[in-house]
């Protein structure tokens, strides 16, 4: 009735009020202490409230976890990284233990709204999935219903088949067809065959964490793809996903009452082939080997660029980024567009990487005489990746005298604005050339720039004959210099 609703909506504000005002405490009293006591202090304030031998209110785990969440973003991947690696810890650890209580049920269910709340990729899901999957006991089952719906194509076949061999010894036979049917609606996306599945308390949970962290987030995705046996090995291998790859051998979590085993301090997670292979490309500091192992084992660009932000560099070591990002590129046999992607990821994150590229390759253009073929053609790809991107500006190239041209920047200029101007849409190419056009001090290079394409490439074009490429050029070399006397054009009139 009216006055029910009424009541609804006034506690849902006094909910709203509340995660608002004791996520501000807590990131307040962040600032004010130490990370690691408030890290150890909040999660086993958390979890206590939340494992217990009796089975949780999935309500109470879901404000539980969004409270972690809103502060994994406000203030640092440790918050969560820590919260996760102690809930998997504990999973383990009951998971192998005979117990008659619901803590794993408990536990799992953590992990799985850490996923629903952007704290944890659905990397670590899967991992528990599987192993949960190869045991498949009784147990086993009533944990895998806990899940929430994921692209489970391949585990839902592997558990029919399971079920099929196995089904005979279970007491429960119910339990094993209520997961099959529970799967089967999950595998052809039909939420509504599944009972009790009631999709609006996350989202509506959802849409306040989205209201809570727009403030503090950066747009940046801050999920921790990190896979279970990284998190359960973390002591020994350390927590390449906070800080990157380097450990100092300081425990972030205490073992109380057990004595570490003496060894040699670990390199990080990097086979000894990835840190040969950075030993012989020259990476001879630590942020350098650190990147370039980054950058040589991550799953694709957006893996290696939230990996390569976490190690949290700044300044000088920040700069080394993009020289190890260039190094690995110039010395490819072939050009990879890796590089490229990744690069512009970099430099619509922050323009302190825009100019850093920038400055590398400035000093690429100094060393042009003495660049291999390979390394120059992969150069010549990278600068008009970039353009062409527009995450560099063709002011880049300000710092090349037209007049004194030799030959391999003859070469450089041929190639790079040949590319630039055949392979991008004309709608583009006037953006590109029309940024340089009207800026008294960038006046040189536009007019080296219209000398250039009309002596070097159309002449040259033409002399080869008519054919279709030519006229392409022809007609892009007219677009580009239009762009570059726009806004001299504007002003005349």
């Amino acid at each position: 009735d009216d006055k029910r609703k009424v009541e609804l909506e006034k506690l849902k504000r006094n909910v709203k009020l509340n995660m608002a005002s004791i996520s501000g405490q807590l990131e307040e009293m962040y600032m004010n202490r130490s990370r690691k006591e408030m890290n150890d202090t909040l999660t086993e304030v958390l979890l206590a409230a939340c494992v217990t031998p009796a089975l949780m209110p999935d309500r109470l785990l879901m404000e539980h976890v969004l409270l972690v969440s809103v502060l994994h973003h406000a203030v640092g991947l440790e918050v969560g990284a820590h919260f996760l690696e102690t809930v998997v810890r504990n999973f383990d650890e009951i998971y192998k233990s005979p117990t008659e209580g619901k803590e794993c049920d408990n536990l799992i269910a953590i992990v799985a709204h850490l996923y629903n709340f952007q704290v944890v990729h659905s990397l670590l899901i899967f991992d528990i999935l599987k192993l949960l999957v190869d045991a498949f006991t009784e147990k086993d089952i009533e944990l895998v219903l806990k899940d929430d719906a994921l692209a489970l194509k391949d585990l839902i076949s592997e558990v029919q088949r399971k079920a099929t061999d196995m089904g005979a010894k279970f007491k429960d036979q119910t339990r094993i067809r209520f997961m099959l049917e529970t799967m089967l609606a999950l595998k052809n996306n039909d939420m509504r065959k599944i009972p009790g599945y009631d999709p609006e308390p996350v989202e509506r949970l959802k849409k306040l964490q989205r209201t809570l962290i727009s403030r503090s987030a950066s747009g940046s995705d801050m999920k921790l793809r990190v896979s279970l046996d990284s998190l359960l090995r973390a002591e020994h291998v350390g927590r390449w996903w906070i800080v990157g790859s380097s450990w100092s051998g300081a425990p972030m979590i205490s073992d109380k009452g057990t004595t570490p085993a003496k060894e040699t301090p670990p390199v990080g997670l990097f086979s000894a082939k990835v840190l040969d292979l950075a030993r012989k490309q020259r990476m001879n500091t630590e942020v350098r080997k650190n990147v370039f192992c980054v950058l040589m084992t991550s799953e694709d660009y957006v893996d290696a660029f939230e990996k390569v932000l976490r190690m949290g560099l700044k300044d000088k070591q920040e700069r080394e980024i993009v020289h190890v990002l260039m190094d690995c590129c110039l010395q490819e046999k072939t050009f990879n567009a890796f590089y490229a992607v990744l690069g512009e990821k970099f430099c619509t994150h922050d323009r302190r990487f825009q100019m850093t590229f920038q400055f590398c390759i400035w000093d690429k253009f100094r060393e042009l005489d003495s660049l291999s073929p390979t390394t120059f053609n992969n150069l010549v790809q990278l600068i008009t990746c970039f353009l062409q991107k527009k995450c560099l500006p063709l002011s880049i190239l300000k710092t090349i005298e037209f007049g004194e041209l030799d030959k391999p920047k003859v070469r450089l200029l041929r190639q790079m604005l040949t590319k630039l101007l055949k392979e991008t849409d004309p709608e583009d190419l006037s953006c590109i050339f029309g940024k340089i056009s009207g800026i008294p001090k960038l006046g040189m290079l536009r007019e080296g720039l219209k000398l250039f394409i009309s002596h070097f490439l159309l002449k040259n074009v033409q002399s080869q004959g008519a054919d279709e490429q030519a006229a392409l050029l022809s007609e892009r070399a007219q677009v580009a210099t239009r762009a570059m006397e726009a806004k001299e054009a504007k002003l005349k009139l």
